[in-house]
């Protein structure tokens, strides 16, 4: 029975010892290699506010893989997937907001993604 659980909490990422979960995704948008981020910056009240610091930790960035907006629009996709259930309607809205925001703020249309692909016949 312990090493049935042991392997379980081995493969879900848990720590055995202390019993409480590593936190990887905290870890990577606090020490990303790829955007230097405000602190706090998720947390901030505005949208506005929120995509103006991530447009300026991605156009500061020097160890970024991709264009700016690509990078700042990455990082807010991926704290919003990675808080999941957990975050609070008002916050995902204002974070969702904040992608309206970025886009603007870059010139990118909404739509603007799939006017690029080829459609299916």
């Amino acid at each position: 029975m312990a090493d049935r659980r042991h392997r379980r909490a081995r493969r879900s990422g848990a720590a055995l010892a202390s019993g409480t979960r590593r936190r990887w995704s905290q870890r990577v948008t606090e020490t990303s290699n790829a955007l230097d981020l405000e602190p706090g910056v998720f947390a901030l009240a505005d949208p506005r506010r929120i995509a103006r610091s991530l447009k300026r930790s991605a156009e500061r960035s020097q160890r970024r893989k991709a264009e700016p907006f690509r990078s700042a629009m990455s990082m807010l996709t991926f704290y919003l997937n990675r808080a999941g259930r957990q975050l609070p309607a008002a916050q995902r809205a204002r974070l969702e907001a904040a992608k309206e925001e970025l886009r603007a703020l870059f010139g990118r249309p909404r739509g603007a993604r799939g006017a690029t692909r080829r459609r299916r016949s």
